[in-house]
């Protein structure tokens, strides 16, 4: 996987405005093929595993609550350097500070609603993808 593949999690703020379709075809239309795919909804326990890298945070207890509070669409993507493609496609983290064209500058609400995750590195999309998905889940 390293290298050619990418980790995205479609937030629940973008869900909740229906925007989550449009972000994904910003993303086929961006080159990246969707490997694996599905809508689901973490309890604040899953959301804390998965963001315990954060745990020491400020944030992080509000992270969690976010994250847990509606559906989010988690997804493996594949392109020739995905990790890099993918965090310049989605801008960011502030939506104020994202390049015009960008997931973030084109959906996101603020800093602590931003859209869209990005993994940051290919060790991480690799980690983050198997979170939630089985290698059944996934297109070989």
């Amino acid at each position: 996987m390293t290298g050619n593949r990418t980790f995205t999690m479609i937030k629940p703020d973008a869900i909740e405005k229906g925007v989550g379709g449009a972000i994904l075809k910003q993303i086929q239309e961006a080159g990246f093929k969707i490997i694996a795919l599905k809508q689901t909804k973490m309890s604040p326990e899953q959301a804390g595993k998965f963001y315990f890298i954060h745990c020491e945070r400020p944030f992080y207890a509000d992270l969690c609550s976010f994250m847990s509070s509606g559906a989010i669409i988690p997804a493996i993507l594949e392109k020739e350097n995905a990790v890099e493609d993918f965090r310049k496609l989605i801008g960011a983290t502030n939506p104020a500070n994202a390049e015009p064209g960008t997931i973030r500058k084109n959906f996101a609400e603020s800093i602590d609603k931003n859209a869209i995750h990005g993994s940051d590195s290919n060790d991480n999309a690799i980690i983050e993808s198997n979170f939630f998905f089985s290698e059944l889940e996934r297109i070989s």
